[in-house]
């Protein structure tokens, strides 16, 4: 088969002003995207953070999963399995380390289900989205695990309880990537003046949109309006494998007034991301990257955790532009007929 190239339109929104212990810096940040508003509403959320001070970016955990699927005779079986288990930690570890130059295993979480012995072992992968890190990680424990438990037998190097490119509540709870929360304090006459609109709104509309709507819809372990749009331009800019926007955009918004002022946070505890492996060795995701300073060298894990700050900082810049104009009647359509809806020639005429 012949190897074709997409062409996906591509910007450079920002800067965006980012505080915190890790990023401390105003980044312009690419976003590739065929839903041209994105960028310009975006970019406002932008402007926000540099009159209000800049968005503060705290990385909570990271780790990347992967789950395996065993079978044992009965539940016992698998009961004295984890117990063993328990006593052989250093073993296990050892068994991760010997797969990979970089994967470090940090927790294994099971459940027993019937005969059935589920096994979701979290990796540090540093600077690597960690796909294959984690999955050959995982086939050289399954393999150690059949020579030392011979009542075991082989079902699936992937028991879907890791859980990849699916929405889930053990990825919302354990969490899956880089768990990142970013917040910022607006004052109210940048509301009024740049987002056209109060904190007062944007706390109701997040109550009655994000949180009773989204209630009403039974999503899983989400709370937002579309942290999938950012993400997406975000993860087709940076060479990420982009099907993990499902798990990544499992996140929360929440919003108060603190005095005069409106706090807006958002939360992402799923980001799958990297600034190396697969699909970044093309020129565009190297000059972004460059762009966003994530390539120093000899920074194990530290370019791939200031991209995760990145990545959400741009997610909060976009969802605050979204709510503060769905605050307002009919400003959200006027925007997408005003640059998407383009006449042709003929209607021109």
């Amino acid at each position: 088969m012949s190897q074709q190239h997409a062409n996906i339109p591509m910007q450079v929104i920002g800067p965006i002003k980012i505080i915190g212990a890790e990023v401390n810096d105003d980044i312009s940040v690419p976003l590739a995207t065929y839903e041209s508003p994105l960028w310009p509403s975006t970019n406002r959320g932008a402007k926000i953070s540099r009159l209000s001070g800049g968005i503060r970016a705290t990385i909570i955990d990271e780790k990347m999963t992967r789950s395996i699927v065993l079978q044992a005779p009965n539940a016992q079986v698998c009961h004295e399995t984890l117990i063993s288990l328990k006593n052989r930690d250093l073993e296990v570890k050892e068994v991760v380390k010997q797969s990979s130059r970089f994967a470090r295993l940090q927790e294994i979480h099971h459940q027993v289900i019937g005969n059935l012995l589920f096994l979701r072992f979290e990796f540090f992968t540093g600077d690597a989205a960690g796909h294959n890190m984690v999955t050959k990680a995982a086939d050289s424990l399954m393999a150690w695990l059949l020579r030392h438990y011979s009542e075991l037998t082989y079902v699936s190097i992937s028991g879907n309880y890791c859980t990849d490119k699916k929405a889930s509540a053990v990825n919302g709870i354990l969490g899956r990537g880089k768990y990142v929360v970013t917040e910022i304090t607006i004052p109210r006459e940048v509301c009024r003046t740049v987002l056209k609109t109060s904190p007062e709104k944007i706390v109701d509309l997040n109550i009655k949109k994000n949180l009773i709507g989204t209630m009403a819809a039974g999503t899983i372990r989400s709370a937002n309006a579309h942290f999938a749009n950012m993400l997406l331009g975000f993860y087709l800019a940076t060479g990420q494998d982009a099907a993990n926007i499902i798990e990544g955009s499992q996140g929360f918004v929440h919003a108060e007034t603190q005095g005069d002022d409106l706090y807006f946070s958002a939360t992402l505890p799923n980001l799958i991301l990297g600034t190396t492996g697969s699909g970044k060795e093309y020129d565009f995701v190297k000059q972004n990257f460059n762009l966003m300073g994530c390539l120093e060298p000899n920074s194990i894990g530290m370019n791939a955790r200031r991209l995760a700050i990145i990545a959400a900082s741009t997610v909060l810049c976009g969802e605050l532009s979204l709510l503060a104009a769905q605050t307002n009647p009919g400003e959200l359509m006027r925007c997408h007929v005003a640059m998407e809806r383009q006449p042709t020639p003929d209607k021109a005429l």
